[in-house]
């Protein structure tokens, strides 16, 4: 791979020339490898992450009996939103630490704090062996998992746009929601496997365990392969860069008073993104089996195959905001979701199960919108100096605020209002502010991340991009001269 000892942006500032040392040739191999890998750790995460919302009907009976269902509900799910409280946190201390030393070291360290803290629940002891100390040691074991997750999203976006060339960057960083959805489907077929071979006793008693102790072999498995990985090209540089230009660490307060508009921006793309993920992929499971009183397995099998079929059209997603650009992509989601909530929620409470499952499916192909393109257009919103903190802060603080709050807050309005449709209401509230955000978004498809070079996946390439650079060039002094003789 090309090295560089000078970033894009300051050599580009200083004499608007651009050399081959400013271009980056990814090798194909290791960028295969880094792809692989975030994909599989980020399956791996999000496998000990949604398993809790598949099996929240159960948990709610182990650690808070009550002879209300709802009321369980509401409880387990508070207990799921509190671990998003702490996910700030988590980008606080995980995203400055990448920035500092390195995406590959950080992003291991979360694999393993997921792992212990998902491990750690199937452990814990039944409200009925320990009384009140089982739902606080369930609080403690999701406070860690969402420590955690906090430097999780942030940093494997990061390493893939980083490792990504230019014109394939959204295709490449499909895969990291590509992973995410292997993960929920293997955590949500593990629990609908469960509930359908065994007896509610048994499910009960021990059978919601065996999920959350997979976790344990799963996260070592997921270590291993981060710390195979190579440290990303972007981060090579830039570290070049600090020792030749030595500069004091940028704080938290400086970095929110220097990037607040890309911050506020990247709220807001997370808030549509991750409200439609939570609504779809681990309420509405819920809200079919304890508010419709649909059967629990069929309403986890159809989550299930929506999920599957997500998976292609994520990758399609990605693959197209490569050539359309991410904007388009982004906003026929946001418009989609505004439009169509209603008659997908319609479709889900006939109770009909080719009816619920086309509701789902109507929001799941909805859904793929997001997944196949945030995790290019996120982290193009921040200069690589700062990237992994800026992108871990924007990105959990809006999922602690919006996306973790959801299955609470969806659950909390229809039973407080009787009124089965509040779900799409509230993805139409999220819709508008989607639309905002989109609309102030600038078009990142196919150019260089801010901070860096122009990255691209062979040295032909790399001569054709500095001939155009050339070109461009000679006609803007062209211009200028003839405005000058104009003059």
């Amino acid at each position: 791979m090309t090295a560089s000892s000078n970033g894009f942006w300051r050599h580009h500032k200083q004499d608007e020339r651009l050399t081959l040392d400013d271009i980056t040739v990814v090798d194909q191999s290791l960028l295969k490898r880094a792809v692989g890998a975030m994909a599989l750790g980020n399956a791996m995460e999000w496998f000990d992450f949604g398993v809790y919302s598949y099996i929240a009907v159960t948990l709610g009976r182990v650690f808070f009996p009550s002879s209300s269902p709802s009321a369980q509900l509401i409880a387990t799910f508070g207990t799921f939103a509190a671990a998003f409280l702490v996910r700030p946190l988590g980008g606080m201390v995980f995203g400055p630490l990448g920035d500092r030393i390195g995406r590959q070291r950080v992003l291991a360290m979360t694999m393993i704090m997921m792992a212990c803290g998902t491990f750690a629940i199937g452990l814990i002891p039944s409200y009925a062996s320990i009384g009140i100390l089982a739902p606080v040691l369930l609080l403690v074991a999701r406070l860690v998992q969402g420590f955690s997750t906090g430097g999780e999203y942030g940093g494997a976006a990061t390493f893939i746009a980083e490792f990504s060339t230019d014109k394939r960057r959204g295709f490449m960083g499909s895969f990291l929601e590509f992973g995410t959805l292997i993960g929920y489907v293997l955590g949500a077929g593990t629990v609908a496997l469960l509930t359908a071979t065994l007896s509610h006793e048994a499910l009960l008693s021990w059978g919601w365990r065996v999920p959350f102790m997979i976790a344990g072999p799963l996260g070592l498995v997921g270590l291993y392969i981060r710390l195979k990985l190579e440290e990303t090209p972007a981060f090579k540089k830039q570290a070049e860069e600090n020792q030749e230009h030595t500069r004091p660490q940028q704080t938290l307060r400086q970095l929110l008073a220097q990037q607040w508009k890309p911050l506020l921006l990247c709220v807001g793309l997370v808030l549509i993104f991750n409200v439609t993920d939570y609504m779809a992929l681990s309420y509405l499971p819920s809200y079919l089996s304890a508010t419709l009183h649909f059967d629990e397995t069929h309403g986890l099998f159809l989550v299930l195959l929506v999920m599957l079929l997500m998976m292609p059209m994520t990758l399609y997603a990605g693959h197209l905001s490569d050539r359309v650009g991410r904007k388009p992509v982004l906003l026929c989601g946001c418009v989609g979701l505004f439009m169509l909530s209603i008659p997908a929620l319609l479709l889900i409470r006939t109770g009909d199960t080719l009816s619920v499952f086309g509701g789902l499916l109507m929001l799941g192909t909805l859904l793929s919108c997001f997944t196949g393109v945030m995790p290019s257009a996120l982290p193009a919103l921040f200069p690589t100096r700062i990237r992994y903190g800026a992108l871990a802060i924007g990105f959990n603080l809006s999922v602690s605020l919006f996306g973790g709050t959801t299955p609470l807050v969806a659950a909390w309005l229809v039973d407080s209002t009787g009124d089965l449709m509040m779900p799409a209401y509230y993805l139409m509230g999220a819709s508008l502010i989607g639309i905002a955000s989109v609309l102030a978004l600038r078009e990142t498809a196919r150019k260089p991340l801010p901070g860096s070079g122009p990255c691209v996946a062979t040295n032909a390439e790399a001569h054709a991009v500095l001939r155009g650079h050339r070109e461009a060039e000679e006609m803007d002094e062209a211009y200028a001269t003839a405005a000058t003789a104009r003059a």
